[in-house]
């Protein structure tokens, strides 16, 4: 379905947006593409729906090698893949009908059966009183579900979205779940990327956390939130990340060789295991128990330390708690 190794990507002579990308996506798999704004994930969107090709590595989508393919040979592939865009990208001067028939009609799909299936499209996305509104006269949740609508009406076998539901209500996003999730088991290939927390926590599935540029898998693992107040990474597994945990949010284990690089007020990392590190929690933010080996490399006023076992230190406690390379103390 989908295959990345060592793929990069940069624009013009800036930074790279993306650096030594590898994964496989199986078809018929549902992923989160995870990670803070700037991390990449728009980047990697562009490249797996073919708006850009590679500056280096090989990039597969089903079944074609887009770095070496020819310049013919991409129309008919991307017509294979629904792409909702976070900008919703739709033509002004046609109704919001019209739109979502567009694929459709350049597909050469019969008209009888095209304005069926965009019909009941506009019905599940509850705008089938809209349907003749052009996109000027429609709200921006409005232009959203249009622009869903318009990706899944084909039926594509791969699906990607960029922050689908940013403008639309709690109902509207579970509506587009359920869509989003009824597809996939009708086989068709789905990746969103999103930040939204209590989106990913509300629908567990596997993640690809980008940080950078950079891929980090979470070990296959479902992670149930990320960076925001409230959420929560329930497990990071070996050689995984979290860059970064806001207020409220709680790492509740980290396995033998996970990092979290920082961690703010009112988190929790409830528990750290062998060789994996803590690199910064700032107040109030509490280790409660660290296995052998790991380490906290500072500790800002006010936090606690509950238990540190064999091997475990804490390289800075402030506020005159504890010394460089202190033991830790329960």
């Amino acid at each position: 379905m989908l295959s990345l190794h060592q793929v990069s990507l940069r624009y013009g002579n800036g930074p790279p947006a993306l650096q030594s990308v590898t994964f496989d996506l199986p078809q018929g798999a549902f992923r989160w593409l995870l990670g803070p704004s700037g991390a990449g994930k728009t980047s990697l969107l562009r490249l797996l729906t073919l708006a850009v090709r590679p500056s280096s590595g090989r990039l597969s989508v089903l079944g074609v090698r887009v770095d070496s393919a020819s310049r013919r040979d991409l129309p008919a592939l991307r017509r294979r893949i629904g792409m909702v865009f976070q900008d919703f990208r739709l033509l002004p001067q046609l109704s919001a009908f019209d739109n979502v028939a567009l694929p459709l009609r350049l597909a050469g799909r019969p008209e009888r059966q095209a304005r069926a299936d965009v019909a009941e499209m506009l019905h599940w996305v509850g705008l089938a009183g809209r349907a003749g509104a052009l996109p000027a006269a429609l709200s921006g949740g409005e232009q959203q579900r249009v622009a869903i609508a318009r990706a899944v009406v084909a039926r594509p076998a791969l699906l990607l979205a960029d922050e689908p539901t940013g403008n639309l209500d709690d109902v509207q996003a579970g509506r587009l779940m359920q869509l989003l999730a009824e597809l996939n088991r009708l086989g068709t290939s789905v990746v969103v990327a999103t930040h939204n927390a209590s989106l990913a926590a509300r629908h567990p599935a596997p993640a690809l956390l980008l940080q950078a540029g950079r891929l980090h898998e979470a070990g296959g693992a479902e992670v149930a939130g990320w960076g925001h107040g409230g959420a929560s990474a329930a497990r990071v597994d070996a050689g995984a990340s979290v860059v970064r945990v806001d207020a409220g949010a709680s790492v509740v284990r980290a396995d033998a060789g996970a990092s979290v690089v920082r961690v703010d007020a009112g988190e929790s990392v409830v528990h750290v295991d062998a060789d994996a590190s803590l690199v910064h929690a700032n107040a109030p933010a509490s280790v409660a128990g660290a296995d052998a080996s790991p380490s906290v490399t500072g500790v800002n006023p006010l936090q606690t330390i509950t238990g540190a076992n064999a091997g475990g230190r804490v390289a800075g406690v402030r506020d005159g708690r504890a010394s460089a390379g202190a033991p830790g103390r329960g």
